[in-house]
């Protein structure tokens, strides 16, 4: 239960009160790039975490149920501060409410084609996604960190975009295997 992926899965979620408390204050630029180092730390587990249970044979049920919990709480907290301290403005609120909207939706239709016995394998699009929506999110804060350079934040808000039109055709994926199993 207490096996090395699983300890990796567990750091992710600890961390992240601390990954938020760097993000509290927008004008504080050290306090973006460490957060900017935790969270590509926090993606590099989440990387090993799979690669150790599969590579060592260690994969629990513990670690499955936790993996993707993992996740959705890292990307909900940093697009809620992200959202909070402004660095996702206006317009581009929209794009991060898509991308919460959906992971809400998909963890309860997974939880309810569970109980019906049927399985929803993540598609190739939607390893994409989460990797264009991680990209996004780090490119956002690190343009917190260097405020001189505007591209930086400007790639992640386009990225941004481009996680939200991947989530809106991932999730209607998803939605279209769910209602072929819903009365």
């Amino acid at each position: 239960m207490l096996s090395l992926p699983n300890l990796l899965t567990l750091s992710r979620i600890v961390a992240v009160p601390l990954l938020v408390w760097f993000l509290w204050w927008p004008d504080w630029e050290a306090g973006y790039g460490i957060a900017f180092v935790l969270y590509c730390l926090m993606g590099i587990t989440d990387y090993f975490d799979g690669y150790l249970a599969r590579s060592s044979g260690a994969v629990s049920r513990l670690g499955i149920f936790l993996d993707p919990i993992a996740d959705k709480i890292m990307v909900a907290a940093v697009i809620l501060i992200l959202v909070g301290t402004r660095d996702i403005p206006g317009v581009h609120v929209i794009a991060a409410l898509v991308i919460l909207l959906r992971e809400i939706a998909v963890s309860g239709l997974r939880e309810f084609l569970a109980q019906v016995q049927v399985s929803v394998p993540v598609s190739q699009l939607a390893k994409w996604k989460t990797t264009l929506q991680l990209v996004s999110l780090g490119g956002i804060i690190l343009g917190g960190a260097v405020p001189d350079m505007i591209w930086v934040h400007t790639v992640g808000i386009v990225a941004l975009w481009g996680a939200a039109v991947l989530t809106l055709l991932t999730g209607w994926d998803y939605l279209r295997v769910g209602l072929k199993h819903m009365d």
